[in-house]
């Protein structure tokens, strides 16, 4: 039986808990999907969106939507659309919304919408605490778009809800990124 209470799937920052105060966050699993890097018209640099792929699985966090306010989430994730899924949480099939960016509203990552490195530092720690190195090798091989460019804002991070890594975390972000081969581009 399917539980069906106001819950979302993060696949991204919010799988890092210490980037949210969302209730009862659960480890979970989305099959037929993988994450992909994306730009809209509505963000100045790109984030992490998801889309179908029959081959695909992501991990993340299922959580409940506290009070069930959607709107507060709705802001967070403006440009997205919400769209019902069903994901495995603990063995147990759990309804949940998920965030993803309309394919008629994609752009590609560039010099000047490009990846930014203080995100990728937020998802990569949170995937390392709630899924240790495995996760986060995870994390970097069911992620499609590394070929854009990453903008290393470590000095002065953009990402509004950026963490301090420690120095092994750095380290974890700075290994997968140069297993797949991204290119990191100065801060103007």
């Amino acid at each position: 039986m399917t539980d069906h209470r106001p819950r979302f799937f993060g696949y991204g920052s919010l799988v890092n808990r210490t980037a949210h105060d969302f209730q009862l966050p659960r480890q979970a699993r989305r099959q037929g999907w993988r994450r992909v890097w994306v730009h809209v018209a509505a963000r100045p640099v790109a984030y992490l969106s998801v889309e179908p792929d029959p081959q695909g699985n992501i991990l993340g966090l299922v959580a409940d939507v506290p009070g069930n306010d959607w709107q507060a989430l709705d802001e967070r994730e403006h440009a997205y659309a919400r769209h019902p899924v069903t994901v495995e949480a603990m063995a147990t099939p759990v309804a949940a919304q998920v965030y993803a960016v309309p394919a008629t509203d994609r752009l590609p990552p560039s010099q000047s919408n490009p990846l930014i490195l203080s995100y990728i530092d937020v998802v990569v720690q949170g995937f390392l605490r709630e899924f240790g190195e495995a996760g986060v090798q995870h994390f970097f091989a069911t992620t499609h778009g590394w070929g854009a460019p990453i903008l290393n804002d470590r000095a002065a991070p953009r990402y509004p809800r950026h963490r301090l890594l420690t120095g092994a975390e750095r380290e974890m972000v700075d290994h997968g990124l140069a297993g797949v081969g991204a290119r990191l581009i100065p801060a103007p």
